[in-house]
């Protein structure tokens, strides 16, 4: 699971903390054993010195036994006086003359010569110089004096070379001060890191805080924000990501939105120019054969005067008819459920529909087909679907040629139930065809047709109507070159 941006950045903090807090502590280990090396090798600066001057059989050759034997008493009296030193006789090279002790701890019998001669030169303290008992490149402080020349000698006698840190202290420090400096630098830590976290965690949510809500308020703009409870959080769990990405989705919302405006005023001056072309076409033959029966004058004849009111009341129709579909389907478009749910009998909503349309005297006929479906109920708004049906119905007979009927059906599937108006005409459009078969609105965008205007009113109304109810129109294949509008209505309505 990805942490939150507070989260992480408190994360971050903690190991931040904590990889400083052990800098610090290796760093204040160094500078602690340093300062105590340089303190430690300061006050001990002259001893070897002292030793010398003090204990000059330290300085013998030491070849006979007796002289080997006074030089071990002073050695020892010297370690047993402070047991923290080691001391070693060198001679003039460097090498371990003399050490009391086991002889086998000695594991390097020659010494560095460069930082005594430092040393002896007053060179800056710490100076750190070889250890006699450990190999490779141990090192450790300590204090040396060069023996005083003898008459006759060339080079130096040799040196007292006094290790100021011998094993004895190291394992006296080992078990006492360093324990006890580790645990005071450990507790000293632990709550400085605390404080310091706990503030950081304080800070951290207070300048997160704002970041999430403004994550939320972005994110509420956006299609399907607002989620159930149950559904978990509405945004991603880091701050950052839930604002970029929420910024990413309103831009293109934004842009998307500036999309369909700029596609909905063209359509909507194409819809202006296609209403002005078809209302222009009746209204014009309505105001000139309204003109022709007043030239008649007031007692026109008879087969004249009907032929031309005929031609004027169908064409007034016409216009009543289309202002009617304009004003449905707006109406339609604007909603986005069904207004009055009720339950009907849709087996006899469909016979009735049939039976309206038989009784016009009007070539081709309608005609109820298929086998008797049984009584089908269903719950939706019982107009609307009448509607529908009616258009479906008078869109096949306009478009039918007289001596094929125009039948109507039902069958029943399992999901749904559909509505089949067959007709035997030219059929429909290839685009406006695919148009139904895919879901796509007849109307998106419009449809020029060859004759100008827009037309394909009540297909639309009848498609719309049977998205509002979650059904379909599409077509089928027809064998005979017609058309077959089938109008499905899911069960889960019923």
């Amino acid at each position: 699971m990805r942490l939150s941006f507070s989260r992480r950045l408190s994360l971050v903090l903690a190991l931040l903390l904590c990889g400083f807090g052990l800098l610090v502590g290796l760093v204040g280990r160094e500078v602690l054993i340093k300062q105590e090396m340089e303190t430690l090798q300061s006050l001990s600066h002259g001893l070897a010195k002292h030793i010398v001057e003090h204990w000059p059989t330290v300085t013998q050759s030491s070849n006979s036994a007796a002289e080997r034997l006074a030089l071990d008493e002073v050695l020892g009296m010297l370690m047993v006086v402070n047991p923290a030193i080691e001391v070693y006789v060198l001679d003039s090279q460097g090498r371990v003359r003399a050490y009391l002790g086991d002889p086998k701890a000695v594991l390097r019998a020659q010494i560095d010569l460069e930082p005594v001669r430092a040393f002896l030169g007053g060179a800056a303290l710490p100076l750190m110089g070889s250890d006699p008992k450990a190999l490779g490149q141990g090192k450790k402080i300590f204090s040396a004096a060069m023996f005083p020349p003898r008459p006759g000698d060339s080079k130096p006698p040799g040196y007292l070379y006094v290790v100021l840190e011998g094993q004895a202290r190291e394992q006296v420090a080992g078990s006492v001060g360093l324990l006890r400096i580790w645990k005071s630098l450990a507790l000293l830590l632990g709550v400085a890191l605390f404080i310091t976290l706990a503030l950081g965690l304080s800070l951290f949510h207070r300048l997160t805080q704002p970041l999430r809500g403004l994550a939320l308020r972005m994110h509420a703009f956006g299609p399907g924000a607002g989620q159930s409870q149950s559904g978990g959080p509405a945004i991603a769990v880091d701050e950052v990501q839930a604002i970029s990405a929420s910024f990413e989705a309103m831009a293109q919302r934004i842009e998307q939105q500036l999309l369909e405006q700029a596609a909905a005023q063209a359509e909507h001056r194409e819809v202006v120019a296609n209403v002005a072309h078809d209302l222009r076409t009746p209204l014009t033959a309505l105001h000139g054969h309204l003109e022709a029966l007043e030239r008649l004058g007031s007692a026109p004849p008879p087969e004249a005067g009907r032929r031309h009111l005929g031609i004027a009341l169908a064409q007034s129709n016409k216009v009543r008819r289309l202002s009617q579909q304009l004003f449905e389907l707006a109406s339609l478009q604007s909603s986005q459920q069904v207004l009055h749910v009720e339950r009907f009998r849709l087996d006899e909503l469909v016979t009735d529909a049939v039976q309206k349309f038989s009784y016009s005297a009007a070539a081709p006929t309608v005609s109820l087909g298929g086998p008797p479906p049984g009584p089908i109920e269903l719950q939706g708004d019982l107009q609307l679907i009448e509607r529908a049906l009616t258009n479906l119905i008078d869109n096949a007979l306009r478009h039918a040629p007289s001596e094929q009927p125009v039948e109507v059906s039902l069958r029943q599937e399992p999901e749904r139930i559909t509505v089949i108006v067959e007709d035997h005409g030219p059929g429909l459009p290839p685009e406006l065809a695919r148009r139904l078969d895919c879901g796509q609105g007849v109307r998106e965008p419009l449809m020029p047709r060859p004759g100008g205007g827009f037309g394909g009113l009540g297909l639309a109304i009848a498609q719309r109507i049977a998205t509002l109810h979650g059904g379909s129109l599409s077509t089928r294949p027809s064998s005979h070159g017609g058309t077959i509008l089938c109008l499905a209505l899911p069960w889960a309505a019923a």
